[in-house]
């Protein structure tokens, strides 16, 4: 006997004709800081103090090897993009700023659906300040202005929570000498993340 197929037994085919594969890939690419190896053992440290003392959070936390500071957010895209990978290279040659010193010395939480748990400074380090600057007119120059942000709030995420907000906390002082600038590609729902480039600072 024939069995009918009705429209939702029968696969979707792509343009090639082929029957229909996953979600599409997403890539994701930014320019950040990363923190060494003894910096990325301190955030971790303190992400343990704050799974412990806030279980309120129910939190997701973020794998220590992701642990990352963003500079520019340069867009989610279908591939990967040679192009905006070579404005961001471009962008990154230009600078000329020595490295700094900068202190982590809160953790805070940011408002969203899942929010997330972060580090921050309670003074920004001018240097710091001055890369995003000098970062932004470069990429903006070179055609890239669409996905840059207009301010610029300097963290480090430890966590997503499912519960409360974090409010404010003071935590160990974590002292970082940002000596370099990189720029990563993710694609989104995998762990793993390429790094494209480094620049270390420089006058």
């Amino acid at each position: 006997m024939a069995i009918r197929q009705t429209p939702g037994d029968i696969p979707q085919l792509d343009l090639l004709g082929d029957a229909q594969a996953g979600p599409a890939e997403i890539h994701r690419l930014f320019l950040a800081l990363i923190p060494g190896d003894s910096v990325r053992a301190r955030l971790a440290a303190v992400a343990d103090t704050l799974r412990f003392q806030c279980p309120e959070l129910r939190a997701r936390w973020v794998n220590p090897v992701r642990y990352h500071a963003t500079l520019h957010f340069l867009g989610d895209h279908p591939m990967l993009r040679p192009d905006i990978v070579a404005a961001a290279k471009t962008a990154a040659d230009s600078i000329r700023i020595a490295p700094f010193e900068w202190l982590l010395d809160h953790a805070a939480g940011f408002h969203g659906r899942q929010p997330p748990c972060v580090l921050r400074c309670s003074v920004v380090p001018e240097p710091l300040q001055q890369l995003w600057q000098e970062l932004r007119r470069a990429l903006l120059l070179a055609g890239q202005g669409r996905q840059l942000e207009r301010t610029f709030t300097p963290h480090v995420t430890l966590a997503y929570s499912h519960g409360v907000l974090l409010q404010p906390t003071a935590i160990e002082p974590v002292p970082w000498r940002v000596d370099e600038v990189a720029l990563i590609h993710g694609v989104v729902g995998q762990p793993q993340q390429q790094v494209l480039g480094r620049w270390p600072l420089r006058d």
